[in-house]
């Protein structure tokens, strides 16, 4: 067998031999060596694609941009930029019952993807204080006046125009949505006073307004509304897991026959001076509970079912914790004065012989009823008792699944879920006992035990001395004995939570802001806007798709397009090199192959390249 000679003339003259005997094997593989090369370079190529081009980095970078967003929302302390073209600008009016309040929300451009919601945040002024008025007082107050219903809000109007570019009033969305103080007047003044708003308000301002932006809600749209806004604040609504809590959900309208796995919502408790409301997502189905829950669609999408909440809300008014401290007094008084008529007894009718209220500090006295008639309490401090004095006032029923005033409540997975409680939640937790956050059932009440039982006078000195939280008050000093045991009773009797539940946190704030049911309402209300901005994302990426293509092939395709080429070149280099080594073997002499076998030279084959 001859040698094999290798020489060029290009970039450099250059020229050498190599012996058949010593060239490796490697330079003429078999057929079966050639494929496992093969499929070593492909799956070199496959996984430069992965990671290049696949959805692994995609998603860490989703998880990471919805981190940011999040990030973003609740840490946003800056002033907001108006000059800022790409931001819109919405308006929410809060007619409540002792005022109106106008809250200025503002957002980004829509990123075009129809998965997420809009990224709205309450507008800072160049202060970096949120941009809110409240007026008093409440518009109720206007019901036999409704001609001057528009005046009312008026000034409202004129704050939001002072902080909105004026290019951006015609298509900036205004709302006025009033509640509980409008809910109690008839329904002719309602209607009056609205009618007024729906006629001057277009003729005085350019906002984006129609007739159906103004009408009263009601208690359970108010309570989605809050159930919205602080599991939006929360991140709730961003379904990228990210190592957060999951929970099955069964959409509806969608495929029953599959769960749809997303991330957790939190429940809501509130409890305020008047009324105590629940609200929470139900993720399985329950027929008897339908017309109890309100069931919408978050997303900009109708049709996609990956923002459609399923959520129990329900107010039980004269359940504050004002209310229940009268109608726990109101009760008192009229048992007692039947009592002493029955037994001849005078009990609470002079300051000698008080009627002992286990619910009040220890030796606290007090008077109450009506400034005519007098009755005269002194407080025991006995938690205990009090927990039972309090729970006919619950108006339990024997039926399963109810709770307060015997009213339906869909099963909560105590095992997975979470609750946040608002108001009195918290300031029963905090102001006194200073344990708001995370609730601990067994160190609440044995604190509240603790407070109870510790006499009026030295209450009062801790009070004098600062101990408490900088907004107690004397009210709270007072009735904070009454309450936290109201609050208990709430939370574990009535709404059944278990004792031992450790998920549920009391807070005033959520990311230190104060999350308002009107962010919720703008999420909801201006949920279709998006569609605009995927529209135009659609129409843009059509302008732009042969460059947008081009430039991916650029970053990712042709590295690969020039790495099989490259190999494509190097089998090709070695399939020749085979050939010709075969073709000089089939022209070796026998004498050439004794040459071979005895280890001598071969005759020089040049291969000119």
């Amino acid at each position: 067998m001859g040698r094999i000679s290798f020489s060029c003339l290009f970039p450099a003259s250059w020229h050498f031999s190599l012996s058949s005997q010593v060239l490796p094997r490697l330079l003429i593989p078999s057929f079966r060596q050639w494929i496992v090369v093969g499929v070593i370079f492909g799956l070199v190529g496959l996984l430069y694609m992965l990671l290049a081009t696949g959805k692994g980095p995609v998603i860490w970078h989703s998880k990471d941009t919805h981190f940011h967003r999040h990030l973003a929302r609740v840490t946003d302390i800056d002033a907001t930029d108006t000059s800022n073209p790409n931001l819109n600008y919405g308006l929410v009016v809060d007619c409540g019952s002792s005022g109106s309040r106008i809250f200025v929300y503002c957002w980004p451009r829509h990123n075009g993807n129809p998965h997420e919601l809009l990224d709205i945040r309450q507008m800072r002024d160049e202060h970096r204080k949120p941009v809110v008025m409240k007026i008093k007082p409440g518009i109720s107050e206007l019901s036999k006046t409704p001609e001057k219903a528009s005046d009312h809000i008026k000034p409202l109007l004129d704050f939001a125009v002072q902080h909105i570019p004026k290019h951006k009033h015609q298509e900036t969305p205004l709302y006025i949505l009033c509640t509980a103080g409008m809910r109690i007047l008839p329904e002719s003044q309602q209607e009056a006073l609205l009618e007024d708003l729906r006629t001057d308000i277009p003729v005085d301002f350019n906002f984006l307004f129609s007739d159906s932006h103004v009408e009263v809600i009601s208690g359970k749209q108010e309570g989605v509304y809050a159930w919205i806004g602080i599991n939006f604040v929360l991140g709730r609504f961003n379904h990228v897991h990210n190592g957060d809590a999951v929970v099955e959900v069964n959409v509806p309208g969608g495929d029953q026959q599959e769960a749809l796995v997303r991330k957790r919502t939190a429940g809501v408790l509130d409890m305020g001076g008047v009324s105590t409301q629940i609200a929470y997502e139900v993720p399985k189905t329950e027929e008897v509970a339908k017309n109890l829950l309100a069931e919408f669609n978050l997303g900009c999408d109708a049709h996609r079912t990956e923002h459609v909440y399923r959520v129990y809300v329900s107010t039980f008014l004269g359940f504050g914790g004002n209310a229940a401290r009268q109608r726990y007094e109101e009760n008192i008084i009229r048992t007692s004065i039947s009592r002493n008529k029955l037994l001849d007894e005078h009990y609470g009718e002079t300051v000698d012989s008080p009627f002992l209220d286990p619910c009040l500090p220890a030796e606290m006295e007090d008077a109450i009823g009506s400034s005519t008639k007098k009755f005269f309490v002194r407080g025991t401090g006995n938690f205990d008792e009090c927990r039972h004095l309090l729970q006919p006032y619950l108006n339990r029923t024997n039926k399963t699944q109810t709770s307060l005033s015997g009213v339906y409540q869909p099963i909560i997975d105590f095992n997975n879920s979470q609750f946040y409680g608002f108001s009195e939640f918290y300031y029963c937790t905090e102001d006194v006992l200073r344990m708001g956050g995370d609730y601990n059932a067994a160190k609440y009440t044995q604190a509240a035990k603790n407070y109870c039982a510790t006499e009026w006078k030295t209450l009062k000195e801790r009070f004098d001395a600062g101990l408490y939280a900088s907004h107690a008050d004397f009210h709270r000093l007072k009735y904070q004995c009454f309450k936290s045991a109201w609050m208990y009773e709430v939370l574990h009797t009535g709404f059944s939570f278990p004792s031992n539940y450790q998920h549920l946190k009391t807070a005033l704030l959520v990311y230190d802001k104060e999350v308002q049911w009107t962010l919720g309402a703008i999420l909801y209300r201006t949920r279709f806007l998006p569609l605009r901005d995927i529209q135009q994302e659609s129409l843009k990426g059509l302008h732009s798709h042969w460059r947008h293509s081009f430039s991916f092939f650029n970053n990712h395709y042709l590295f690969l397009a020039c790495f099989f080429i490259v190999l494509l070149s190097i089998m090709l280099y070695l399939l020749r090199l085979r050939r010709i080594h075969r073709r000089t073997a089939q022209h070796c002499s026998p004498s050439t192959s004794l040459w071979l076998e005895a280890g001598l030279g071969s005759p020089t084959l040049p291969i000119n390249l």
